[in-house]
């Protein structure tokens, strides 16, 4: 069983490398983005459901550190397991529905050998039993996601949300690596067993716990490290699917997860945790309601989202466990996955990822529009999807840990949870009656004859003006099942030659059936997977009185907002005054707050430099020149004419040299 557990590693591994070497032909990297992406899903499967466990997988062999063992363990039971099964299913769903998405970008095969990296990079985490292993699997994601979101290079707004999140993350990753530092010097091992059986040293405890707090801060978006996220939608859809749903920003709840018995016995670093999650749950949700653009609206969801997860590890007693923020992942990887693959179905049809454009365009296919519906639904935390039975034990154990004595965290986790239900509710309900309502009025974009909006209009009309900030990634431009009549529309299309339109006509009947059949198997995941949680002890547990409160606030929540938009404006938030909007729609200046934290390190950069210069390094440099300026002026003053006293001198030394030798007997 052990070989499984490697190669559910490995196989993601080898197939991003050979799809960077290999790759150059697109159905060669597709059959290896695909096929990797199916047998790590077997892999997984295979190591979840097997009878036999062990907790001690060997990779390369110990490396040798001295006093510091360092093993590179593995680790395998039924919680790595699962989520390695949730990991392997969700990312063969976005590779296969990416074959369609990047039909005609001649830079897939990159794209793809990207996501499988990338998905090594999370289960690598999810297996490691070693906090080398783990910082490793940690920074192969950072700099997939680098890549990843920056995929259209040519767009400056890719270019610099690529490095705004690759940034914004490595400066909590140095805050991470000095975290997991200190935890495997206080244990004299990198091994995760040994760290968190290691009684000693409860300053360095505290003090590593909460630098990984910090570092997990940084990939999950929580305050202050949460406007890179919303940013990184400037990436393809399924880059976003991909980070948003069951990979980086859900990496930190697992870390976590594997640190628990610490974090259990450590009230300072959970408390730390338990604030930065209530504020970034409750921010984050607000500020989704009032979001123009669809994929902007869903990564605020899942700063959110992530926040529960997170929430759930701060506030639950030690006798809970990790099942409630786990089961949140779990079920957060199936309907935030879902959502995202939809938005970009929608946005193929309509040129734009604003919510403007997207009006009543959820009616266009049947499967798009349930798919859309039970998403958002999954998310709001609806029963009897897998978002209300995650949500709503997350809100249990919270309720629990109030009672257990947990005190101050328990209750701001509680309390930001029942706000954040209410929040959630009506973004979700907003953004479903904007996509599932027409338009009162034609918006000047012609109709098809199937229902589909004309690509040249939507064309000239993106080319005519800039996108607005509710436009800022354009999605692909091709509104049916059949190459676009114009391929060089896009700078990353190709032209296809006429003796290849037969096996394209034919390759556009079954790229549609990919993405049909994908979104299909996450909407039935959305609905079915809490079936999936009952093999993880503590992942369900519905507290009846709880779940009557959530499903009162969310009944509440939907049924304001559609009032409000029946009340003359189509969209509820519109009620918003629009300077609270405006200022939701920039994160409230996170952004510029960015810019001027790097603009002071900059100073004081400059001004390190000024001083090591001109005061530090003063009193050296001048003595060094006193003495210079000494030498020169000697110089300056010797003649350099032997006088007659020195030839005087001289000559004596020679005759008392000369009878010195010639007398002695």
């Amino acid at each position: 069983m052990t070989w499984v557990v490697r190669l559910i590693v490995v196989v993601p591994a080898i197939a991003g490398l050979a799809g960077l070497l290999l790759g150059r032909s697109r159905p060669i990297a597709r059959g290896i983005a695909v096929g990797a992406a199916a047998a790590t899903t077997v892999l997984a499967l295979a190591q979840w459901v097997a009878p036999l466990r062990t907790a001690d997988v060997t990779t390369f062999g110990a490396l040798p550190l001295g006093d510091l063992s360092v093993p590179l363990h593995l680790l395998s039971d039924r919680l790595s397991g699962l989520v390695s099964f949730v990991v392997a299913l969700v990312v063969l769903a976005i590779q296969t529905y990416t074959v369609w998405y990047l039909r005609d970008d001649r830079r897939y095969p990159p794209f793809a050998a990207g996501v499988s990296l990338f998905a090594a990079g999370m289960l690598l985490v999810v297996q490691s039993s070693d906090l080398v292993l783990t910082l490793v699997g940690w920074e192969i994601m950072g700099w997939c996601s680098w890549l990843l979101i920056g995929h259209d290079s040519e767009r400056a707004a890719a270019r610099r949300a690529a490095y705004k999140a690759f940034l914004v993350t490595r400066v909590a990753d140095v805050a991470m690596v000095v975290g997991l530092v200190t935890l495997s010097v206080r244990a004299r091992s990198t091994d995760l067993l040994a760290v968190i059986t290691q009684p000693e040293g409860a300053a360095l405890l505290t003090f590593g716990l909460v630098c990984v707090v910090i570092g997990v801060a940084g990939k999950s978006g929580l305050v202050p490290f949460q406007d890179w996220l919303p940013d990184a939608m400037e990436g393809p859809t399924p880059a976003s699917a991909l980070i948003h749903a069951a990979t980086m920003v859900a990496a930190g709840t697992y870390v976590i997860a594997r640190l628990f018995t610490l974090y259990a016995a450590d009230d300072a670093a959970r408390t730390v945790l338990a604030v930065l999650a209530a504020v970034t749950m409750v921010y984050a949700a607000g500020l989704a309601f009032a979001q123009a653009d669809l994929k902007r609206l869903l990564a605020y969801s899942t700063l959110s989202q992530v926040a529960i997860m997170l929430a759930a590890l701060a506030a639950a007693p030690a006798s809970v466990g990790v099942g409630p923020g786990i089961g949140h992942l779990i079920g957060h990887a199936f309907f935030k996955a879902l959502l995202f693959l939809g938005a970009g179905w929608l946005a193929a049809l309509v040129g734009s990822t604003a919510l403007a454009a997207m009006a009543g365009r959820g009616r266009s296919d049947v499967l798009l529009r349930w798919g859309m519906a039970i998403g958002l639904a999954a998310l709001a935390g609806v029963p009897p999807l897998v978002g209300f039975f995650t949500k709503d034990t997350v809100i249990d154990a919270a309720l629990e840990g109030i009672g257990d004595g947990a005190g101050f965290r328990a209750w701001v986790v509680a309390v930001a949870l029942f706000a954040t239900v209410l929040l959630t509710a009506a973004y979700c309900m907003r953004a479903w009656l904007l996509l599932d309502t027409p338009p009162p009025a034609p918006t000047g974009v012609t109709e098809g004859t199937e229902g589909s909006l004309d690509v040249e209009a939507v064309a000239a009309r993106e080319t005519e003006r800039p996108l607005d900030v509710s436009e800022r990634h354009r999605e692909p431009e091709a509104v049916d099942e059949t190459p676009p009549a114009r391929p060089d529309h896009h700078p990353l299309h190709a032209e296809p030659h006429e003796s290849r339109l037969p096996a394209q006509l034919r390759e556009a009947q079954l790229l549609p059936l990919l993405r049909t059949v994908s979104v299909a198997a996450l909407a039935a995941l959305t609905v079915l997977g809490a079936l999936l949680l009952l093999t993880l002890a503590g992942s369900l547990h519905v507290g009846w009185l709880s779940a009557l409160v959530s499903v009162l606030l969310i009944a509440g929540a939907a049924g304001a907002v559609w009032a409000a938009s029946r009340r003359g404006a189509r969209d509820a938030a519109d009620v918003v005054p629009d300077r609270v909007r405006a200022g939701a729609v920039a994160g409230y200046g996170a952004d510029a707050a960015y810019a001027a934290l790097g603009r002071a390190v900059i100073a004081v950069a400059r001004l390190v430099v000024v001083l090591d210069r001109d005061v530090v390094d003063a009193y050296p440099r001048a003595f060094a020149a006193t003495a210079h300026a000494a030498g020169r002026a000697g110089v300056r003053t010797h003649r350099a004419v032997p006088s007659v006293a020195l030839i005087g001198v001289v000559a004596g030394v020679l005759l008392v040299a000369v009878l010195g030798v010639t007398a002695w007997r």
